[in-house]
This record gives C-alpha cells, structure tokens and sequence, in this order.
C-alpha cells in the first residue's frame, strides 16, 4: 500500500497518520499495561479469541479503538463496528439478524463493536440488551463517559468495564518517535526532525491523547513538506502553529512547573480567587495531570483553611472525586469551583501548626506511656491491673463533658491546637475556652 501519492495538482495523498500508525498486534500497543499486560483476562481473551462482553472505558487517545482493532485482526468472528453517534435501531436490527443467520448457518459467533455507546439512548441499549445477554453478539462498548452513569445498568451488569487512563508522557513520546521512524506506516522515508524542545511540546498538550499528538505531528509535517521536502525540521513555532494553541514555559520537571504550582498555592491561601484562576488556567492549558492539582487543592483546604470553614475539605474531596470521573476538559469546571472556594474561605493554619507539634514531640521521644484511667479495660485482667481506674465517662455529666487528663504525665500541660478567630473557628474556640476554662489557654 503507498501511503504517499501525489495527485495530478501535486499535493499530498494519504490516510491520516493516527490511523496508519493503529497497532495492529498487541506487541505494537502501547500503554494500557494494567489491562493489557501479560496475564491479564483481556489479553487472554483476545489471544485465544474468546472474547467476553465488555466496555472500555477511557479518554480519548488512549486506545480504545485500536484493542477493537486489534481484535478485528485476531478473531474467527465476524466484526462489526458501528458508531452511536450515526447508528439507529434499524441498523442494530440488520446486523442481529445477519448475527444470527451466522451463528445457526456456520456456528460463528458476532462481535458488536459500539463506538461512543454512551450516545445510545435507553431504547436503543433496552433493544440491544436480550441480544448480549443470549450470546447472539458479544459487545464492546466503547465510552469516554462513566459506563455505571451512561449506560444502563443491566448492560453494564453483563460486561466486563475496563477503564483505560491517559497515555503517559514517556508513551506518548515513543508512539510520536515509532511514527517517525516507521517506513512502512509513518514519516521514516522522509527527511524529517522534530526537535527537542518540539518533542516536549508535542507530549505536553496532547495530554494523553496519542491522536492529538500524531494529528498534530502530521499537520507540521504537511506545512513543511510544502516548503522544503528536501529537509524537514519541525520545531516548537511549527508545531504550535499547527496545533493553534500556543506554547507556554511549563516543563513539568523544571522549574517553571514548581513555580506555577506555588503561585497557584500561595493565591488561594492569599485568598485571591481571580489569581487563583489564572494560575488553574495556566496548568491545565500546559497539559498539567488534574488529579495532581486535585491534590493540591485537598491540601490547602486542610492546611490553609481547616476548622475555619470544615466544608472547604469535603468540597475540595468531592471536587477530586469528581476529576477522576469526568476527566478532561470537563474537569476543569470542578477544579476551579473547588479552587475558588478555597480561596474564598476563612484561612486558618491551626490544625496543621497543631500536629505539626505534636509531631515534632513524637520524633523527639515525648510518647510517654498511657494514663491507667485511659487504658483499655475491656478484659479480666485489666481491673487487677489498675486500667481504666477512676476513667469517668463524659455523657455521664451535665453537657457531656468532665474535666479529666488525657495526654501523658510528662505533657500533662502541653497544647498543640490554639483555634483562631477566623469563621468556624471562632466559635470552636469559644466553646473550648467554656469547657477547659483555665486549664487550657483557649482565652488567649
């Protein structure tokens, strides 16, 4: 097959490179070794061709099409592919139908492979389902969206998910080199170089989708192809320009990276919403993993808001959690709401300072020996031992609460958490300095 021909006005002829550089065995995959690797069921079912129900489920780029393609290559079965997005009932119909002429007439099983099933409404997986479920096809779904959402449960009961993730840095950069230097499928019979910095760029905004990288890497191509066939050097200006998106100073190992990342910190802390979005925006524009700022927005929430405003956590939790359903570029919008809270919320560092202390306590060998009156005394030799003497147990007095020593002998007096005045925080405090009047300095 000539993948390059020049038509009669002398332009370029060719199938997209992403879809020349498909794998076409499982040993040319790349990425995806939880699911794929040696041993695992779905690599075990596609080499001895007995494939179960089952849908993959992942961002786009990371190979879902091509482990459908790969079993097209390596099956006995008869392969369909539709896609949700043009496919109706009537179509489903036709190929049930053929599925089961083959199936009675020549014993061959039909594997149903559905692009984007999310797009299927109810009715359509409601018609496709007895058809699953009695073997007439075996389904692979494929989905960019949550299947236990998007697709109904009884389908989603009768297969197999897997979630792929986004291809990594170091796989994105070998499928863009493997394009490079494959003569048969790729760029390899052409002067071509893309440089360094060009390589960097091209791994960072494709943000693991293997696609983007190879649409991008192509598109350069073409542009520097029309100008000089002869020596094609595609640097980060062409690339960018091919992309339309604009290369920012972001290297994840570098510097600019840990500078971005506490700017963006320091802002919500500093709470400062407008900034803190600025510097969200310039991270997730860089190709930055969202579940790493996720991260870091859990952690301000602790660290910089904590008891002054409790909601800050269970937002910046709630946010994480959602990121790790939605990906991107959706996630985005959790991310910022998630950030502008905590920007916008009382600031209290007390928890932190506090075990901070008590830490530094531990470390230094303070972990004297447990009061007898709070030793556990729930077995027959323990009152012989004195364990859990004269212990009074709070919800026996007025306001449940008594007065009584819980930290070690040797920090009998010690505090570790000084409350603030700032939001929640203030009225935790008041309600400590009622309880522990001067035994604590809470008054302070």
């Amino acid at each position: 097959m000539k993948l390059f021909e020049f038509s009669e006005n002398g332009k370029l002829n060719e199938k997209p490179l992403s879809l020349r550089m498909r794998p076409r065995t499982l040993e040319e995959f790349i990425g995806q070794e939880h699911v794929i690797g040696k041993g695992k069921i779905l690599r075990q079912a596609i080499e001895t061709d007995s494939l179960f129900p089952c849908i993959l489920w992942g961002p786009p780029g990371c190979g879902k099409s091509s482990l459908a393609n790969i079993i097209s290559r390596n099956t006995k079965a008869n392969f369909v592919q539709i896609s949700a997005v043009t496919a109706g009932l009537s179509e489903l119909k036709v190929i049930v139908k053929e599925a089961e002429k083959r199936k009675q007439l020549f014993k061959q099983r039909t594997i149903l492979f559905i692009d984007e099933i999310h797009r299927f409404n109810k009715a359509q997986q409601d018609a496709l389902l007895p058809y699953v479920e009695d073997g007439t096809v075996i389904l692979i779904g494929a989905t960019t969206e949550n299947p236990f959402f998007e697709v109904i449960s009884p389908l989603v009961s009768r297969s197999r998910v897997f979630q792929l993730k986004p291809l990594s840095e170091s796989e994105i950069e070998k499928i863009i080199q493997d394009a490079l230097k494959d003569k048969e499928r790729g760029l390899g019979n052409f002067p071509v170089e893309v440089t360094e910095e060009g390589i960097k760029f091209l791994v960072r905004v494709s943000n693991g989708d293997a696609r983007v990288a190879l649409n991008a890497l192509e598109w350069a191509f073409k542009m520097k192809f029309a100008e000089s066939p002869e020596k094609i050097i595609l640097d980060t200006p062409l690339l960018q320009d091919a992309l339309q998106k604009r290369a920012i100073t972001y290297d994840k190992d570098a510097d600019a990276h840990y500078d971005t990342i506490s700017a963006f910190i320091k802002s919500m802390r500093g709470s400062d919403p407008d900034a803190t979005l600025f510097w969200l925006a310039k991270m997730l524009y860089a190709g930055e993993d969202p579940k790493f700022i996720a991260r870091r927005i859990m952690i301000c929430a602790s660290e910089d808001v904590g008891n002054a405003d409790p909601q800050a956590i269970v937002i910046a939790t709630a946010c994480a959690q959602a990121v790790q359903f939605i990906g991107m570029p959706e996630a985005m919008i959790p991310l910022a709401q998630a950030a502008i809270y905590v920007a916008c919320a009382p600031k209290s560092n007390s928890a932190y300072m506090g075990i901070a202390e008590a830490m530094k306590d531990v470390e230094e060998g303070k972990s004297a020996s447990v009061p007898l009156h709070l030793k556990d005394a729930n077995y027959p030799q323990a009152a012989q031992l004195g364990h859990g003497k004269d212990y009074k147990y709070a919800h026996e007095f007025e306001g449940h609460f008594v007065p009584q020593q819980y930290l070690p002998d040797e920090l009998k007096m010690r505090q570790y958490y000084y409350p603030s005045e700032e939001g929640l925080e203030k009225t935790i405090k008041e309600r400590l300095k009622k309880l522990w009047g001067k035994l604590k300095k809470y008054d302070l």
